[in-house]
């Protein structure tokens, strides 16, 4: 399992989100401290927005671990954005380790990571792809679950009508629509495997982040968010979108009290200036937010 960050507030340094925290994502990519094997070294990637200059993101990928990444560090250091996402890989059996199976994965202004596995992929796969448009099936590169599950993504949120649903929340009913897809594949081709889909998707402007299992009487991989200014912005020239600032993490990266759990099978709702939004994972109906209950890293 792998472990992901996406950030969504006012512009900041990506050193502040993946460097400088006390359980930084480089930290965690050595010592994750919320899953039995501790190293994420099978490589990393992150992605950022300057919708001054683009509207599509940027991405940096590398197969090399996270914490022994000089230019990761340098870029870190002067980079800033208001959206970030951010990952570190432990690749599962089923894919290499190569730049095209590290995270994010892009297609046009959307980026998309996983921590997780997608059910007997490997018995899935050829039906998962059969089942996609054209450019869901031309924007698959690697030959990770997580890409072809973003492509299940793709496509869902090709079939939505634009003007029925808000941007956010037709990113959301097109996340609900693409884990169905992925069980119901799993269901008829796989030997009975459960799925563990923690998937994050950004277009800059809004973000879903899933937490979500079919797994029998476990709990989904973990997931936590940190609603407020966390972090540092860059002086008085940063690019503000809004003042509010989200942070969802697979483990906390602070000792703030302040980080909350997300509840299992719910897909979380990031939009500029609102407070988060819960929608159940296989829906998108709303829900009630969790209850705020202060935790702190040991």
């Amino acid at each position: 399992m792998c472990r992901l960050m996406l950030y969504l507030g006012p512009e900041t340094r990506l050193s502040s989100l993946i460097v400088e925290p006390r359980h930084s994502l480089i930290r965690q990519s050595v010592h994750s401290e919320e899953r039995e094997e501790p190293l994420n070294g099978d490589g990393f990637g992150i992605g950022w927005y300057a919708s001054e200059h683009s509207l599509e993101p940027a991405v940096f990928r590398s197969i090399t671990p996270a914490w022994n990444n000089r230019n990761l560090h340098n870029l870190a250091r002067v980079v800033a954005s208001d959206c970030v996402l951010a990952h570190v890989r432990a690749a599962t059996q089923s894919s290499g380790v190569n730049e095209a199976n590290c995270h994010p994965f892009r297609w046009r202004e959307y980026l998309c990571m996983h921590n997780g596995d997608v059910g007997d992929f490997r018995l899935v796969r050829r039906r998962l792809l059969a089942s996609v448009c054209d450019e869901a099936f031309g924007n698959v590169y690697g030959s990770t679950d997580s890409e072809h599950f973003f492509a299940l993504f793709i496509d869902s949120l090709l079939g939505l009508a634009t003007a029925e649903l808000d941007p956010a929340l037709r990113m959301a009913h097109a996340l609900a629509r693409a884990i169905v897809r992925a069980l119901e594949l799993v269901r008829r081709a796989g030997g009975g495997s459960a799925s563990y889909l923690n998937i994050a998707i950004s277009d800059g402007e809004h973000a879903v982040v899933s937490r979500f299992t079919d797994a029998a009487g476990e709990a989904p991989e973990s997931l936590y968010y940190f609603t407020g200014q966390l972090y540092p912005d860059v002086g008085p020239h940063a690019k503000r979108k809004g003042t509010q600032a989200v942070t969802v993490s697979s483990e906390r990266l602070t000792s703030d009290a302040g980080w909350t759990e997300v509840p299992p099978n719910r897909i979380i709702i990031l939009r500029r200036d609102h407070a988060p939004e819960f929608v159940e994972a296989l829906t998108a109906r709303p829900v009630a937010p969790p209850a705020r209950r202060g935790s702190r890293l040991a």
